[in-house]
């Protein structure tokens, strides 16, 4: 990644703000990554596939201003941590929003391992809820914002668990990671049928109230649900509210709606 390419993400994310090789670098760049980027899968569903070619994510997140998901966040994530200097490296984890102790999930979420003030952390701005700050990779680490609580701890059978407020949301291992590790978990995640993310649609942002989640047609925000009722409202919905634009073609390529009411 060039000091252009640097200066581009920078500009994407809002940060403006002096690096320095400390973990307070991490963590504020983390949240205004999350906040500017929205988490998404639309190509999937338009049926274009999700590239993990370098450049291809940098054009899309950054230049064209799209979002995406884990494997195409944190990876550009990763990218702009080891341009500034930091040692880090991508780990592979099990989702376990839905899955039981006797139905393990497949690893199809990919974080960071970065080293910083002479330890382990882990950073991730791919995990489509709430913004999970930086964590030391230390048992019991812990921590509590606008009365949200992550926490990490050992799991006797998958490495490590992280919970928010108690919940499983995903277990990873330190294993080393090889790109074709990346390629395979991201054509699964992008392709089988019981992946979430080939379902439909899902596009979410953190606001300052909480989390704004957009499913299929379904609107879960701070204020509540909605149902947005025309192909037009929901490409307004995205533009506003997401900061993504699409054409009318393509949401009518979503099929969202019925084909008569497209064309509104």
């Amino acid at each position: 990644m060039t000091p252009t390419d640097l200066a581009s993400y920078f500009a994407r994310i809002g940060f403006s703000s002096a690096t320095s090789l400390r973990a307070e670098t991490i963590a504020a760049l983390q949240p205004l990554h999350r906040r500017a980027i929205p988490f998404e899968n639309l190509d999937i569903t338009l049926g274009r596939g999700i590239s993990l070619a370098p450049e291809a994510i940098f054009d899309k997140l950054v230049t064209a201003r799209r979002g995406g998901y884990c494997f195409e966040q944190n990876a550009l994530f990763l990218r702009v941590l080891t341009a500034l200097g930091f040692p880090a490296r991508p780990l592979l984890g099990r989702v376990w929003l839905t899955a039981t102790p006797d139905d393990p999930p497949p690893r199809t979420h990919t974080l960071i391992l970065v080293q910083a003030d002479g330890r382990d952390w882990i950073a991730d701005v791919g995990f489509g809820g709430a913004i999970a700050p930086l964590l030391p990779l230390a048992e019991g680490a812990v921590t509590d914002a606008a009365g949200i609580t992550h926490a990490l701890a050992r799991d006797a059978d998958h490495g490590w668990m992280l919970r928010r407020n108690g919940a499983a949301q995903y277990s990873f291992t330190e294993a080393r990671v090889w790109p074709i590790d990346l390629v395979q978990a991201n054509h699964f995640t992008a392709t089988a049928p019981q992946s979430r993310f080939t379902a439909g649609p899902l596009v979410s942002r953190p606001e300052p109230r909480g989390l704004a989640t957009l499913t299929g047609t379904r609107l879960s925000a701070p204020e509540g649900e909605t149902i947005v009722a025309s192909p037009a409202d929901w490409r307004r919905l995205l533009s506003e509210r997401f900061d993504l634009a699409l054409s009318a073609e393509e949401v009518a390529r979503l099929g969202l709606f019925p084909p008569a009411t497209n064309a509104g």
